[in-house]
């Protein structure tokens, strides 16, 4: 657990997150700048065309959707049952319900065209991203770190498991990109090479089509 000292913010740095457990970090650092992205987008009135950009916030839907059903599903429950005074995943889950509320509305926005109110759409999204995880992480990253490291490594497997094809071929590259290089060696220590060959190669290239609507 945190010692008073300890910064349990992937916002401000990863360096102060024991490293198996930098892949969640990593997630929560690229739903932050996916959202900025959203927003930077919106406040220059787009680039391109919309269906571009509602693909792409598709592919980010669908891995925050994966990654809070996975929390709710299976992280709460063991660290509840494992970890003494684990005490947050009723705010938690309630944040995820919200997230899926203007996750759901940045898509309506985006599929009907209605340019004019995405901005707005956009940034609510991104405050309540940074709002959730600024209640989720001071409270989990230090029940995590508290967690033997093989123990966490078995509970991280069936959460990734857990994700569905979709999520699966684009989560490692979503997550690394522009990642710091000592959390990515960090992570990728813990990925089967043959995965991770295929994530740096075919996935990555994938992955980085998807981008034109947002850089």
């Amino acid at each position: 657990m945190s010692d008073g000292t300890t910064v349990w913010s992937s916002e401000q740095s990863l360096g102060a997150l024991p490293e198996h457990i930098r892949g969640f970090g990593l997630m929560h650092v690229a739903m932050r700048r996916d959202a900025a992205r959203l927003c930077a987008v919106a406040a220059r009135g787009g680039s391109g065309s919309l269906a571009g950009l509602a693909d792409w916030f598709g592919r980010l839907r669908a891995v925050i959707d994966w990654h809070h059903h996975s929390e709710d599903e299976i992280l709460w429950p063991y660290l509840r049952d494992r970890v003494a005074g684990f005490d947050g995943s009723g705010v938690l889950e309630q944040d995820h319900e919200a997230l899926d509320r203007v996750m759901a509305r940045v898509a309506g926005v985006l599929a009907a065209g209605r340019s004019a109110e995405l901005p707005e759409a956009a940034r609510a999204f991104q405050s309540l991203v940074r709002e959730h995880l600024g209640h989720e992480e001071p409270v989990v990253f230090p029940a995590l770190a508290g967690l033997p490291v093989q123990e966490y490594l078995r509970v991280e497997r069936r959460i990734i498991g857990s994700a569905p094809a979709q999520v699966m071929t684009y989560l490692q590259p979503w997550m690394f990109d522009g990642a710091d290089q000592a959390s990515v060696r960090a992570v990728s220590a813990t990925i089967p090479a043959p995965v991770r060959l295929l994530g740096r190669t075919v996935l990555d290239r994938r992955y980085r089509r998807t981008l034109g609507p947002v850089l």
